[in-house]
């Protein structure tokens, strides 16, 4: 009679201990993902590192011992600690490449590319271009004399900033190659562009290990293709700078 009894009160016990514990789970889970919160909202503001490296390291501290026991919380404290340091990176390539642009400003006053060079900054990359009706001839992939003194001036500018990968993209305007044309199509032009760019800069001392290419065509126009204005302005070589992770 006493096993009975016992028996038959120990699963209603069982169950209401492992209820009581449920709310442990929810707190962990609320607590990391506030955590998560504060770390995006860190990486949208100007805030010191070291004071906030500081302060996520007391947190973490301070509810790790929660956190250990258990296992089903959705967000580690490994994974935020992952998402800080992703954070922290990123905010320190932005920080670094903002410099870098501070020295293309200079650049846009060298000889043989004064007037001509344009630059934007865009989510931690470089975007340097300049007209291919300045390098090429018209129907042309081969350098003209001046556009050879054009890349020539941005030698001592990419040999200085040599932990940047540089990344040349051809663009053409929507105009195909003539019937008479060696040339197949845009994409082909494009393409020899870009790479006889990449060989020069090779020639000049630029590391290979650096430098990409990419034909893109009639892709991604700046402005549409519909004035002898504005294909000019799409005709255009342009050189991507993406900061290495590691040394050149």
């Amino acid at each position: 009679m006493g096993d009975q009894l016992k028996s038959s009160l120990l699963p209603d016990e069982i169950e209401e201990e492992d209820d009581s514990n449920e709310w442990i789970t929810t707190f962990a889970d609320l607590c990391m993902l506030l955590l998560v919160f504060f770390i995006l909202l860190y990486s949208m503001s100007e805030i010191d590192d070291q004071k906030f490296e500081a302060t996520f390291q007391s947190v973490t501290k301070a509810i790790s011992g929660k956190l250990n026991k258990i296992a089903t919380s959705r967000v580690s404290r490994e994974e935020a600690g992952a998402i800080l340091n992703q954070v922290v990176t990123r905010r320190q390539i932005i920080k670094a490449q903002r410099k870098v642009f501070e020295d293309v400003k200079y650049l846009q006053t060298t000889k043989g590319v004064e007037g001509i060079i344009s630059a934007k900054f865009e989510d931690g990359k470089i975007i340097i271009k300049l007209p291919s009706d300045v390098l090429f001839k018209s129907g042309e992939v081969t350098l003209s004399s001046k556009g050879r003194v054009a890349i020539a001036a941005l030698k001592d500018f990419f040999i200085s900033h040599a932990d940047q990968y540089i990344n040349i993209k051809g663009y053409t305007d929507d105009t195909n190659p003539g019937a008479g044309s060696r040339l197949k199509d845009n994409w082909e032009i494009s393409s020899l562009r870009a790479v006889n760019v990449l060989r020069y800069l090779m020639k000049l001392g630029i590391k290979p290990n650096r430098l990409t290419a990419t034909g893109l065509g009639e892709m991604d126009p700046l402005v549409p293709n519909n004035s002898v204005r504005n294909r000019q302005r799409n005709r255009r070589v342009e050189f991507i700078l993406d900061k290495m992770m590691t040394g050149p």
